[in-house]
């Protein structure tokens, strides 16, 4: 598990950001597989989801998550909601106490939030297509309607795809550049023509510190290029496996 020091030390604040070391899970799969949209078998991931809980220290049965699709909407959760009616949306906020907010990833970038001093935390699943439509954006203003201020927000940016993992075609600096012409500094040149090499976390990173938000860090490891430490589905399919697991990563309130 991977603690931020952004988040680490808040009054009644728990969080991880989990890597696949510690489950139940093998093969493909091994250790610490939490995503039940894998094939691994569901008591497995089970299991493991209930161990990533137990090591921050929130109670068993507190875990929410969502049916990430890649969008920027966010809800507001006020209890614990049963997994088969999880909400198809990539970030989910809190100001209620025991409930443990979980988001999956496997290249993508989990993003924690906590505003410590009005109670209220966020989780966000960050990949390029959700962050540039504004996910980072709709996950801060529920906080914001919660109570929470931009300037208190602590965030953290989990593992995700380093930029020299990520390579990227032609086209797809386009709507960034759109967007902001200066985004052009997420880019490198790939060693193949008419490619780049993405850097997902500095996008992400530089998005929140757009928002207002003052303390952000970013954890900085390859999700892709650390092949013990976490699953990747960048890796996964550049070497043709037929499936792959997620790391969950996690933060909660204790009541």
């Amino acid at each position: 598990m991977i603690e931020a020091a952004e988040l680490s030390g808040l009054a009644g604040i728990r969080h991880g950001f989990m890597t696949r070391d510690g489950g139940v899970s093998t093969g493909l799969y091994a250790t610490l597989n939490c995503g039940i949209g894998s094939k691994d078998a569901s008591e497995a991931v089970l299991e493991n989801r209930a161990r990533a809980v137990a090591a921050i220290g929130m109670p068993a049965g507190s875990l929410v998550t969502a049916y990430q699709v890649h969008s920027a909407k966010a809800v507001v959760a006020e209890t614990v909601w049963p997994r088969e009616a999880a909400p198809q949306v990539d970030g989910i906020v809190t100001a209620k106490p025991g409930i443990t907010l979980g988001i999956l990833t496997a290249d993508c970038a989990p993003v924690l939030f906590a505003d410590e001093r009005a109670k209220v935390i966020g989780a966000a699943h960050a990949g390029w297509k959700g962050a540039i439509s504004g996910i980072l954006q709709q996950t801060v203003a529920k906080m914001v309607e919660l109570g929470a201020r931009p300037a208190r927000i602590r965030a953290a940016i989990g593992p995700c795809i380093g930029q020299l993992s990520y390579e990227v075609g032609a086209e797809f600096p386009a709507p960034f550049l759109a967007q902001d012409p200066a985004q052009a500094r997420y880019f490198i040149p790939s060693i193949r023509d008419q490619r780049y090499m993405f850097d997902l976390g500095g996008y992400v990173r530089d998005q929140l510190r757009a928002l207002g938000l003052v303390a952000v860090e970013l954890v900085g490891r390859d999700t892709c290029s650390e092949e013990d430490q976490f699953f990747s589905y960048r890796r996964a399919t550049l070497r043709q496996e037929p499936d792959y697991g997620r790391q969950i990563s996690l933060i909660g309130m204790l009541g």
